[in-house]
Parts: structure tokens; sequence; C-alpha cells
């Protein structure tokens, strides 16, 4: 809650009257306060319910049925992203290269695949990381049966079986709703990563500061990328956006090959605002102060409402 309040804070040295409200899993209570209060927009933070993130696109729903402004992606566009099945399928489907895949639904005696290892196993509905380890990332089919089965026990949902895609990771942060911008593009340099760990942003690399891959994953903005290569990585950022549903403010992940192919790993809606985190990195590097990039995605949200900020 520290970290709301900051946010309450600076919004109120722009001007805004401004509060937080942890909901606590309590319709009754948002409904309520909102009743109350009638605010004009909602700074929509709400990423699960219930212990179930699959459930955070129903928030959203409630802010439109009352017909109250909020940030960040609708419901759809919500529920397009939690799958990382969905999303896949929906990138492919327009040329969009993201990794060969499978989807295991339940525990089996076997897993028959035609992948190339390594591959990586990930909890099919979770973002920000979470079920995504060291252990991941398998090279042969004992690893791969022990982490499938890690992950339908552990996180209660299908395992997606990818094949790992080596390379450079890009995060492209992109702002806007009608006419979005794609802020200056950030690289997760793994050249300090040893050699026990994958070069991947795991979920210890993002969150423990206790953990060596926190350490090791050393992040660049702007990317060192050449101008061609730099608009072809923004252009598949855009459309994923666009085709996702994400408004406001996303990070689109992707992963560069060796032979410069782009492939798209997630389209994240809604990524973490915190100072100095992916996405304020880039709108820093773009010029914007984090007041300013908070005022900007409020902008956006009010004038969904019909209301123009003064």
């Amino acid at each position: 809650m520290d970290e709301y309040e900051d946010l309450v804070n600076r919004l109120k040295e722009e001007g805004f009257d401004a509060y937080s409200l942890n909901i606590v899993d309590d319709f009754k209570l948002l409904i309520n306060n909102l009743e109350k209060e009638k605010p004009d927009v909602i700074f929509n933070f709400v990423e699960i319910y219930l212990n179930d993130a699959k459930l955070e696109m129903n928030i959203a729903g409630i802010y439109e049925i009352l017909g109250i402004p909020y940030t960040g992606a609708s419901p759809m566009g919500l529920a397009n992203c939690q799958s990382k099945v969905l999303t896949k399928r929906i990138l492919s489907s327009n040329k969009i290269k993201t990794a060969d895949f499978f989807l295991v639904n339940e525990i089996q005696k076997s897993y028959r695949h035609k992948l190339k290892y390594p591959l990586i196993v990930k909890p099919a509905f979770e973002d920000a990381s979470v079920g995504i380890e060291n252990a991941s990332v398998v090279k042969n089919y004992k690893l791969l049966k022990e982490r499938i089965e890690h992950v339908i026990l552990q996180y209660k949902q299908p395992a997606l079986v990818e094949e790992f895609i080596e390379g450079r990771e890009l995060n492209v942060a992109i702002i806007g709703d009608i006419n979005p911008d794609v802020l200056p593009i950030s690289e997760i340099d793994f050249s300090e990563m040893p050699e026990h760990l994958a070069n991947i942003v795991s979920y210890q690399a993002k969150w423990d500061p206790l953990n060596e891959a926190y350490h090791k994953t050393i992040p660049i903005c702007p990317a060192p990328l050449n101008d061609e290569l730099r608009i072809k990585v923004e252009e598949t950022a855009l459309a994923a956006f666009k085709l996702m549903g994400a408004r406001d403010y996303s990070r689109v992940d992707i992963r560069l090959t060796k032979d410069d192919e782009v492939y798209v790993l997630e389209v994240n809606p809604n990524p973490d605002l915190t100072e100095g985190a992916g996405f304020m990195r880039s709108t820093e590097t773009a010029g914007y102060t984090y007041n300013q990039t908070l005022v900007k995605i409020v902008s956006f949200a009010l004038a969904r409402g019909g209301k123009i900020m003064r």
C-alpha cells in the first residue's frame, strides 16, 4: 500500500483529488465506495480477486457497467492477454511470430511432442513471471515431465510448454490509446548471468533482491539496436499491442534471435508502474517525469469518459 499511497501523493501534486482503496476481496466495499465517492476516473491496479488472476477482467467489467472511466486495458483486453495460449493464437494468426508450443491440461503418463529442446514450461494463466523459475527451462524429457507436473499441481492450471527462444530479450513500452506511441526499447542484458542460471527474467529475477538472478538481469535503455532493427521491433510490438486490445500503457516482451527474427513472448497490459521498473524506465528515457507519465495515463481514461483535464 505504500507504493499506492506514493501514487496518490504524486497525483495530488498535479492537482488531482486522489485517494487509494484496498478492496481486500470485498465486492460490497468496492461498490459502496464508488457510490459514495463518485470518482471521475479510477486508476485500476486490481490484478487478482479472491486469489484468482482470471477474475481481474471482472473488476474492470464492474467499472464498465457503472460507467466510470478507468485506466488501462478493457475487460476483453485483459482476458486476451491473461491466456498465454490465446495470445499466441491471436498473434500467430496475424503473422506475428511466437514460439511453437503445446498445452497440457492435466497430468498424463507421457507427454508426446515434436518441439525442439530446450523448452520452457509456464503456468498458462499467470503474469509478472509467476511460476517462471530457473527450473522452468528444461533440456530433456525427464525434466520436462517433472516441470509440467509441478506447474499443474502448484498453480492449479494447465502448463504451457514452448520452445525456448535463445537470444536477446527486449521490453517494448507503449503509451497511448487512440494513437499509441512506442517508447525507447529496453533490453535485459544477460552477459553477467552465471552458467548455472538460464537467460530468462524469472520471478526471482524480477522480485527477489536476495536472489542471484535479480542482480544478473541488467536493464539497458535504450537498447543498442540499429535503426532498421529498432523499427522492426517497434512495428511488431505496436501491432501486438493493438491486436490484443491493450490501451493506455503496456509492455510487450520480445525475444530477438541471432538472425534478428522477432518473437513476441507476451503482451502485458497494465504493467508495473513502480519508479525504475521496466515501463517507467522507458518513459524516463523518453523524457517524461514520473508524474507526467501518471497524468498522461489518467488523461486517456478521462478522454474516454468525455472529460478533459483543465
